[in-house]
């Protein structure tokens, strides 16, 4: 039933009356605060706040207009929460803080109450249990991320207070407020909020609303620094949101103080460090970011003096090159790359250029860096072969010549660089040329730079009194010597060689080049050192001598002697040291590379080479070696076999073991076939007569149809493995009259015996398979040709099997034999044994039965009679004495005999008792013999007259 006016009328009193008398309607929210007699508002007690009445105090309908209540009630919260907010409370005061924002517009009066809370926000939230952190986790970030949307509020100070309060939120510490029971949140788990609510990203975007607000820019700018170096997740977080362009379009504009490009690039260089720089390039690679780039760092060099403004310039020179590795980037277009390459040659080269005209260096550390930065940029340029032409326009080349030139230690201008200044840039400058030179052939040539580069290496042997800091980079390994100035002339002069030019290999020929390198790699030593620096020269001179005498027999006569002696000096390596890591395999590798090169091939050198035992040194080394060195080795081997002389070295070769060439090769080709995965069974034979010599990675390109001018499987494994190799090697020694080999060896023989058929078929069944992948059937005769030779593949295969099966039976019926002759003697053995045994059963029965032994005696008597011969004449008279005694029962021989007695050899002495050597007298007790003591006269009387019976 609907009201009437006097109704209506006596409600709105009644409600009057409820905010008089606030206990008559407890839905609606009281402030129970005693307000003291000094002052309106001035709180005399304080007592917790319950944040939902003052949510309704603030939203309902009928307390909205309610301002000054509102403003007394939220000053209450401010003085409540000075020590910071409960984490339980945050859904509730963000709350309290939106509906703040949202009068700010209406009613100023909130302002200052919206800027104290949000000053209490940079404080560290506050938990009353450790559970709350985890509990009111997803609250927290929310609340983080509300904070962040409140950049919307058209209010200078607002804003600024929101960026302080986040700075301070993420970086002070944490300390204990006066309240018991609460904790602060630590300084890690705070930084773990920001990076989950995403409030990087939300003042990212809002810096479009700060145009016209410097003030409050710069501190969002200090924001964003703090937070972007402090984790990376901000900064990933801060690319995504597109930050690097956003700053890098911003950064020129007007600041007296100067902190936007300075607090710009600190962003910049955080992100670059933190976030991802392939990101952070590619934001920045676009005209509208170079040019600004470009304006910022012309404005630093030609007006920044002091060392701040230095620093400064020489960042914004680190992102540019960053963004110089961006091959898309307008690098060139822009006209930056000019100007960067002009700045490079000052002042070595001296210009009219406007920009360089009134351009002064002091020579400090901060320039010297940016020299170095330059340096660097134009071997980051040179991957776009665009920039060549600047490089051209610019005499990049005839600074860099300037720069490397050996340093003049009587210089003591101040208006220069310092001796360790000079040091680094000239190994700098050496590096970069390493890099430029061989894009540049015809200012390299006009320059003379192999003089000048020859000149270097003949000053870097020179006994003076330079002394090399190496303090930098390129100057590791050579302190107090030259050996980094000798380490980047050569690594500069190989990658000029290697490009097979004859211009320049002919033109370092002719000034002497080749005994020059020989001269240095004889003056470092063995290889037996252990700098890493030192065996890197050694190699790279190896390489380079192997670039020049490679192809020219002359050259090859120029290396000589001198050079066999050098390439078998570094043979004779230790093998134990391939392993080291220092890298002596490299510096081995290129030995047998020079070998290769520089000695076979020029019958002088290989003489020579041959009589130094050369062949031995190799085979050793093949020996020793790792299976990846195999490869140089097994051909500069082969090759060498053309030489007649060198096939007897080669029979003769025996490895440790007595393991000769043969059988080391083929123990390669099983090791080789092993490590592809060829099907073979456990004695080596093939067992497969269709594929005998295919791995499975040959098979599976195979099932693949390649372009025309693209090499077969087949053929490419003719390149990647040893075993064609080794076919050459055995075409050279031959099939048959091989000393050492066993059965095994033999199975193996017969499959390198057919490589070349076997290689053939596969060719061929290569090309059927190409047809029929591709649809196109051979006419009739291509096809049964096609036919036969597969055929013809697989009856080789077959018996190739034969053979091997034939060579297993033989060496089993071998083993069968020997097995049968050991068994014989040891049983022959064992027979021996038995016939002692019976002859002492024997012995012993004749002696225990009486009866035994007469038989014995008779047998004895009757074999002694057989034995004797029939005498002849036996009627003539001629008398015969029979030896043996009769009647005897024993079965020894008896006799009869005459025993003589004479004087005792213990009373005589003996033959030689008057000598020196006369023999003791034995004692009774016996004992070995003594010399007898000289003998009285009358003893030798007494003994004389002892008769003799």
């Amino acid at each position: 039933m609907p009201l009437s006016y006097n109704q209506m009328t006596k409600s709105s009193n009644a409600m009057a009356r409820v905010y008089k008398t606030p206990s008559r309607k407890p839905g609606v929210p009281v402030d129970n605060q005693l307000i003291s007699a000094k002052g309106k508002g001035e709180i005399a007690n304080v007592k917790p706040v319950d944040l939902n009445r003052v949510i309704r105090l603030l939203e309902d309908t009928l307390t909205v207009s309610l301002k000054e209540r509102h403003l007394f009630t939220l000053k209450k919260i401010v003085k409540t929460y000075h020590k910071g907010f409960l984490l339980k409370d945050l859904e509730n005061i963000f709350k309290i803080i939106d509906i703040c924002s949202e009068r700010i517009k209406d009613h100023e009066e909130y302002t200052s109450i919206l800027h104290n809370l949000l000053k209490i926000c940079g404080l560290p939230f506050l938990k009353e249990k450790t559970s709350d952190e985890v509990k009111y986790r997803d609250i927290a970030k929310q609340s983080l991320s509300r904070l962040g949307y409140l950049m919307r509020v058209p209010n200078a100070d607002i804003r600024m207070q929101i960026c302080a309060s986040v700075s301070s939120f993420c970086s002070s510490p944490a300390t204990k407020p006066t309240g018991m029971g609460l904790q602060p949140l630590s300084l890690s788990s705070r930084r773990e909020l920001l990076e989950q609510s995403g409030v990087a990203e939300t003042l990212v975007l809002s810096l479009a609303l700060l145009q016209d607000q410097l003030a409050v820019r710069l501190e969002m700018l200090h924001t964003l620094q703090v937070l972007s170096s402090t984790s990376g997740v901000h900064c990933e977080v801060m690319l995504k949101a597109e930050a690097a362009q956003k700053l890098c379009l911003h950064m020129n504009e007007a600041d007296p103080s100067g902190q936007l490009l300075f607090r710009s690039s600190e962003i910049l260089w955080n992100l670059l460090e933190r976030g991802c720089p392939q990101e952070l390039t590619h934001q920045l690679s676009n005209m509208d970011s170079i040019l600004c780039l470009k304006e910022a760092f012309l404005n630093q060099l030609q007006h920044g003096y002091r060392n701040y403004d230095q620093q400064l310039r020489n960042d914004l020179l680190v992102i540019t090159t960053l963004i110089a590795e961006n091959p898309k980037a307008p690098l060139i277009e822009s006209g930056f790359a000019r100007q960067l390459v002009h700045f490079a040659t000052f002042p070595e080269m001296k210009s009219h250029n406007p920009l360089s005209r009134n351009l002064k260096l002091t020579f400090n550390n901060e320039d010297f860096e940016m020299k170095k930065l330059l340096l660097n940029m134009v071997v980051v340029m040179s991957q776009d072969l665009s920039a060549v032409q600047l490089f051209r326009e610019g005499k990049v080349m005839l600074a860099l010549m300037h720069l490397i030139k050996p340093p003049d230690t009587t210089q003591t201008s101040a208006r220069s660089w310092t001796p360790v200044q000079q040091e680094e840039l000239q190994l700098q400058a050496l590096a970069t040329l390493a890099t430029l030179a061989p894009l540049m052939l015809e200012e390299y040539m006009t320059c003379q730079a192999n003089t000048c580069i020859l000149m270097l290496l003949e000053w870097c042997v020179q006994q003076d009194a330079y002394f090399s800091q190496g303090h930098s980079f390129h100057g590791t390994g050579g302190r107090g010597s030259k050996k980094a100035q000798l380490r980047y002339s050569v690594r500069l002069l190989r990658s000029m060689v290697s490009l097979d030019k004859p211009v320049i290999n002919q033109d370092l020929c002719d000034q002497g080049a080749i005994s020059l390198l020989l001269g240095l790699l004889m003056h470092l030593g063995g290889p037996d050192d252990e700098d890493v620096v030192t065996l890197e020269i050694k190699a790279d001179l190896q390489l380079i001598l192997s670039a020049l005498c490679e192809s020219d027999l002359h050259r090859k006569e120029l290396f000589g002697t001198e050079g066999v002696d050098m390439a078998v000096r570094f043979l004779k390596m230790n093998p134990a040291k391939f392993y080291s890591g220092m890298g002596h395999s490299k510096l081995i590798l290129s030995t047998v590379d020079c070998v290769w090169s520089c000695i076979i091939g020029c019958f002088t050198n290989e003489d020579v080479f041959l009589e130094k035992e050369g062949v031995y040194l190799l085979f050793d080394l093949i020996h020793s070696s790792p299976l990846t060195m195999h490869g140089v080795v097994l051909g500069a081997l082969l090759e060498l076999c053309d030489n007649p002389k060198a096939l007897p070295h080669m029979r003769a070769w025996r490895g440790p073991g007595g393991v000769s060439v043969p059988q080391l090769l083929l123990q390669l080709w099983r090791q080789e076939e092993e490590d592809l995965g060829v099907q073979r069974d456990q004695h080596g034979r093939i067992t497969d007569p269709l594929k005998p010599l295919v791995h499975p990675h040959q098979e599976e390109q195979s099932q693949v149809s390649s372009p025309a001018d693209t090499p077969s499987a087949a053929v490419v494994d003719v390149a990647e493995n040893q075993r064609s190799k080794i076919h050459g090697f055995f075409c050279k020694l031959g099939f048959e009259d091989l000393p050492g080999l066993t059965a095994e060896d033999f199975i193996t023989l017969s499959i390198v015996n057919r490589y070349l058929d076997f290689k053939t078929g596969e060719v061929w069944e290569e090309i059927s398979r190409e047809l029929a992948l591709e649809g196109v059937r051979p006419d009739t005769p291509d096809a049964e040709a096609l036919a036969t030779i597969a055929q013809a593949t697989e009856d080789t295969a077959k018996r190739v099997v034969e053979q091997q099966s034939a060579i297993l039976q033989k060496q089993e019926a071998e083993e069968a034999q020997k097995e049968r002759e050991t068994y014989a003697e040891i049983k022959s053995n064992h027979r021996q044994q038995e016939l002692s045994a019976k002859s002492w059963e024997h012995f012993v029965a004749k002696t225990s039965d009486h009866r035994i032994l007469k038989e014995c005696k008779k047998l004895q008597e009757k074999s002694i009679e057989a034995s004797r011969s029939r005498a002849k004449g036996r009627d003539s008279g001629t008398i015969y004495h029979h030896t043996h005694i009769a009647g005897l029962q024993t079965t020894t021989f008896c006799g009869r005999t005459m025993a003589v007695e004479s004087t005792p050899a213990h009373l005589t002495g003996g033959p030689l008792a008057n000598t020196d050597l006369a023999l003791a007298r034995v004692p009774i007790t016996g004992g070995a013999l003594r010399k007898l003591p000289q003998s009285a006269p009358q003893d030798l009387e007494h003994l004389n007259a002892v008769s003799v019976q």
